[in-house]
């Protein structure tokens, strides 16, 4: 499998292997900086080496954080090797004070943490480390060691809606398709001849051109599947696997073309316990009050900029009505961005360049400071930390309306920050809106503390890096 499904999420393999290799190399690194500061001497260091474990993973373990945060596996699909190692640079810095911080929360356990040379020359030797292991392990893996090769029972509309939105590197790092093979009197959308199989029998073809999986994306079933054929597959170790489920696992969103509510109700997903519920609001209140804590001094300077620029009669901060949990209608704060009179004549997305922005609050959206407000939400319990992005009730009438399931996304509350968020820029019209609602889904059907996490560490990358801000 070209993928691991971890509390319901969907990782891909090669990042966890290679997660693995630059934590090992982390902590090697951080042995061969101690060794050099302290011994010297290969019998010494091996007999106190259980005394330098604890710092070496640790600092293994902060900067592995620092680079999921910032995206550094992901970038090597596109941004390749020379963008992967400028991010990993980035991290190696953050993960210097990131390291000393862990050694005061832990100093008795971590004592080899507490000097700034050892923290300084183990980031430059795993950052020379660090380039040669990926070196090795892209040379010997191969762009293609881990894909698996599948087979697309249906070439019509669900078929086309796979081979389109499945064509970036990001999304096909874990497949090849090898053809589709449509189905009698199904009418053919894919337009690419050099992948369409016209077979009589599926596991005759697959015995001679062996596939790891087949991929059922017909249009209509109730005209019929080959399922003895399926079955013969499937018997030979072949993985079947409905298009919208492997549309899912490959892309982490869902495809609202391909979905019905029987899908919905019958896969995986959309559970909720109570534990988890007091452990989300817990993972909220803590997230929120350390933004709070590192954030205050922004929100400080905001404030001064915004009354240096409009006056200091000029308001500070804007409210507007939002759909929350189960549709009720609660109040959202921000800093204000705009001119004050930005909606005199009504709501309106937001646009690119927008005239309405001031340029306080041109670079207060760019670097999101003015979202900070809404901490207070989130500690007042009408947001959580992570979810779907609240929307203003005019446009969630208008969008409910024409957006199949856009209601859904009101069955949990809203967040500060989300996957959609981490995924796809910012919506402002609504076949964008529709676009962010796949990634919304699949947080509402896949939530878990452990994606939560996961949201909370990479949105630092949409921070620094200025994902979906307009």
């Amino acid at each position: 499998m070209a993928h691991v499904r971890l509390f319901r999420h969907y990782i891909h393999v090669p990042f966890v292997i290679l997660g693995l290799i630059d934590l090992v190399v982390l902590a090697f690194s951080f042995c061969v900086a101690v060794f050099f500061r302290h011994f010297g001497e290969v019998s010494f260091f091996l007999d106190n080496i259980q005394y330098l474990l604890p710092s070496a993973i640790a600092f293994g373990m902060a900067n592995l954080v620092v680079m999921i945060a910032l995206g550094v596996h992901q970038s090597r699909l596109e941004e390749g090797m020379s963008g992967m190692m400028l991010r990993t640079i980035f991290s190696l810095i953050i993960g210097v004070p990131a390291s000393a911080f862990i050694f005061l929360l832990g100093n008795e356990w971590l004592w080899y943490l507490g000097f700034s040379d050892i923290l300084t020359s183990a980031s430059v030797f795993g950052l020379f480390l660090l380039g040669i292991s990926r070196w090795i392990f892209f040379g010997i893996a191969g762009k293609d060691a881990f894909k698996r090769k599948v087979l697309v029972l249906g070439a019509g509309a669900k078929a086309r809606q796979l081979l389109e939105d499945l064509k970036t590197p990001f999304n096909r790092k874990g497949f090849i398709i090898t053809g589709f093979v449509p189905l009698p009197d199904e009418p053919v959308q894919i337009r690419d001849e050099s992948l369409l199989l016209r077979l009589a029998s599926l596991h005759r073809h697959i015995l001679r051109h062996p596939v790891r999986e087949i991929v059922v994306a017909v249009d209509d079933r109730r005209k019929g599947l080959p399922m003895e054929d399926l079955l013969e597959c499937k018997m030979e170790g072949v993985r079947i696997v409905d298009g919208a489920s492997f549309y899912e696992r490959e892309s982490r969103k869902v495809a609202l073309e391909m979905v019905t509510r029987g899908w919905l109700v019958f896969s995986d997903g959309f559970t909720v316990s109570s534990v988890s519920g007091y452990g989300k609001r817990l993972l909220d209140i803590v997230a929120a009050g350390i933004l709070l804590l590192v954030g205050l001094p922004l929100m400080v300077l905001t404030v001064i900029a915004i009354k240096i620029e409009d006056g200091l009669k000029a308001p500070v901060f804007y409210s507007q009505e939002r759909v929350g949990l189960n549709g009720r209608i609660f109040s959202v704060h921000k800093f204000r961005s705009m001119v004050t009179d930005a909606e005199k004549n009504g709501a309106v997305w937001a646009q690119q360049n927008d005239s309405r922005v001031t340029r306080v609050g041109d670079f207060i959206r760019k670097v999101r400071i003015d979202e900070l407000p809404q901490i207070f939400n989130v500690l007042n319990g009408t947001m959580a930390f992570v979810g779907p992005r609240p929307e203003r009730p005019v446009f969630v009438e208008q969008l409910s309306a024409k957006i199949p399931f856009y209601s859904e996304r009101h069955r949990v509350k809203p967040g500060l920050t989300g996957w959609a968020q981490l995924c796809f820029a910012y919506a402002d019209n609504e076949e964008d809106t529709r676009e962010k609602l796949r990634y919304d889904l699949y947080y509402i059907k896949n939530q878990s503390l452990l994606l939560d996490l996961l949201i909370i560490i990479q949105t630092v990358e949409v921070v620094l890096f200025k994902k979906g801000s307009r």
